[in-house]
């Protein structure tokens, strides 16, 4: 069990076990310092395990290409938890305020060792792109907190999906062994679906928060 975890933590390099402690005990200690507590820690490690993942887990095919629909349909098995990110970012700049940004930026730099380089940088692209969005509706807008969830995710869950099934399309075009055609991954259903997908996080977390807002009336507080 030992030996898996070490595997696991070090991305199948033992050998840079004690390198990696030392940067993973240097980055969970400035997150502390900035406030950060359980769920920067949760968002640190999900952005590189989703980034890892990409690589790693292939999308399940929902619908066969056919006349139809000519790419067929795919979903990774992990979009919703995506979605999710999103929530995450929401609670931990609940607690951190724009420190978030440093949480931000030390998840996406911990995905260029954890994931396959090319889904990094397309993935940490997205990530980045599409947080900021995340960032700005939620720090801008003075709606109560459940509504600026579901907007600030309804507005960096297409921008995600854009840039990495984009990034995803040029990384199957130009990988010698596959040689997809163009819009094999980025094609209007396969967005649809993707961008749905992690909308449902969103929306089954902004309705639980705003039964909690009512439940402890603060509907009145704030514009809903």
């Amino acid at each position: 069990m030992i030996h898996t975890f070490v595997s696991i933590l070090t991305n199948g390099n033992p050998g840079q076990l004690p390198q990696v402690a030392l940067a993973l005990s240097l980055t969970l200690i400035a997150i502390y310092k900035l406030n950060g507590r359980a769920w920067a820690l949760l968002y640190l490690a999900v952005i590189p395990f989703l980034n890892w993942s990409f690589g790693i887990i292939e999308s399940v095919t929902l619908v066969d290409p056919n006349a139809t629909f000519p790419k067929g349909v795919a979903l990774h098995p992990l979009t919703m938890v995506t979605g999710f990110v999103f929530v995450m970012r929401d609670f931990v700049q609940r607690r951190m305020g724009h420190r978030v940004l440093v949480v931000m930026a030390l998840a996406i730099a911990w995905s260029f060792y954890y994931a396959w380089p090319v889904i990094a940088i397309v993935s940490g692209l997205a990530f980045a792109i599409s947080e900021a969005a995340d960032w700005m509706v939620y720090t801008f807008t003075k709606y109560r907190l459940s509504t600026r969830i579901l907007l600030s995710s309804a507005l960096a869950s297409p921008i995600d999906t854009t840039i990495f099934l984009y990034g995803a399309d040029l990384a199957l075009q130009f990988n010698p062994a596959i040689k997809a055609d163009a819009g094999t991954m980025l094609h209007p259903v396969n967005w649809i679906v993707f961008v749905v997908g992690k909308m449902v996080g969103a929306v089954i977390v902004s309705r639980l928060m705003r039964q909690r807002e009512e439940a402890e009336g603060l509907a009145a507080a704030a514009p809903a």
